[in-house]
């Protein structure tokens, strides 16, 4: 299955789930959906657009329900709740699990798991589990870096000096995120994040010098292990015949994983402070976040002037 979440990893990984019946079926079952249903209206007998490729989760409300109807409706239900395509069952609140459903569960060879917590609380770290294993992911070569609370990528050929721009930047005082490789990943609409892959966590290599660990150098607030992707700055090799942008009214993007993430450009060249440019560059972006836009204000003031001397000229 494509793009999927192993049953055996969601177990693994959320230490709050305990297996009730089925475990033998864990292996080999897969979520390919982020979404949880609660199968009520299942339970009164109408499945005309059952999702049964969800997980089916189970609260007070549907356990209370099932306990009202009698055993030969119960057999029926939850028969054809237990398809091939089901992954497993979770009762949350740590309620009792209705025989019939074990049966029909066991005949099926679906799992049914357990939690102590609520069913919204449950159903929201599940979906939210799901929603960033499941999500469109993408690989990219570059650095990202924290800075000023702005999460940055920085990309460009290999050897423009995208490690070692990070490592002035973390020395004064702003966090590593990636080194050399980023994963990013969808959250949702219009938030893409940025991580490293386990093997690169907390590591940088720095030409000449080699591999160094960010954390053990310069303390656990140094780095971090994820966070959003919401500038791109591509590192160009200064070129004396190419014509960069000097006032700021040109405005581009880089899709990440369907999502627009906002970019600009800056040169590099012996003599330019990357670290101080890169800065001002996060503390102008966020202005503009904020509303404020220094190169509309300017464009404004010179309009402004221009028709005030034409008005003196006549």
């Amino acid at each position: 299955m494509a793009n999927a979440v192993k049953l055996k990893d969601l177990i693994q990984d959320n230490k709050i789930v305990h297996i009730v019946h089925g475990k033998q079926y864990i292996t080999g079952k897969e979520i390919a959906v982020s979404d949880i249903y609660r199968p009520g209206l299942e339970l009164t007998g109408y499945f005309d657009f059952y999702p049964n490729q969800r997980i089916q989760l189970l609260g007070r409300t549907e356990i209370s329900y099932a306990a009202r109807l009698d055993h030969e409706s119960l057999v029926c239900v939850f028969k054809k709740l237990c398809t091939p395509q089901t992954p497993c069952f979770f009762v949350s609140r740590s309620l009792r699990v209705p025989q019939e459903l074990v049966v029909a569960a066991e005949a099926a060879k679906i799992p049914i798991l357990s939690v102590s917590e609520s069913t919204t609380y449950i159903s929201s770290i599940l979906t939210e589990y799901l929603r960033e294993r499941l999500a469109v992911r993408e690989t990219i070569h570059g650095v990202m870096v924290e800075v000023k609370g702005l999460g940055i990528l920085l990309t460009g050929d290999s050897g423009v000096g995208k490690s070692e721009t990070a490592l002035g930047l973390i020395r004064r005082g702003h966090r590593l995120i990636a080194d050399d490789r980023v994963d990013a990943y969808q959250q949702d609409t219009e938030t893409v994040m940025g991580e490293p892959p386990q093997i690169l966590k907390h590591i940088m290599e720095i030409r000449g010098i080699g591999i160094i660990n960010v954390m053990e150098l310069f303390g656990v607030g140094a780095v971090k292990n994820r966070g959003p992707i919401q500038l791109v700055i591509k590192l160009v090799n200064w070129d004396n015949n190419a014509n960069y942008d000097r006032l700021g009214f040109e405005e581009s993007s880089r899709d990440i994983c369907n999502v627009e993430v906002p970019q600009i450009t800056i040169p590099v060249k012996v003599g330019r402070n990357m670290e101080d440019i890169i800065e001002v560059a996060a503390m102008n972006f966020r202005a503009k976040k904020m509303g404020y836009n220094a190169t509309k204000t300017f464009d404004d003031n010179l309009t402004a002037l221009i028709a005030q001397n034409s008005k003196k000229d006549k």
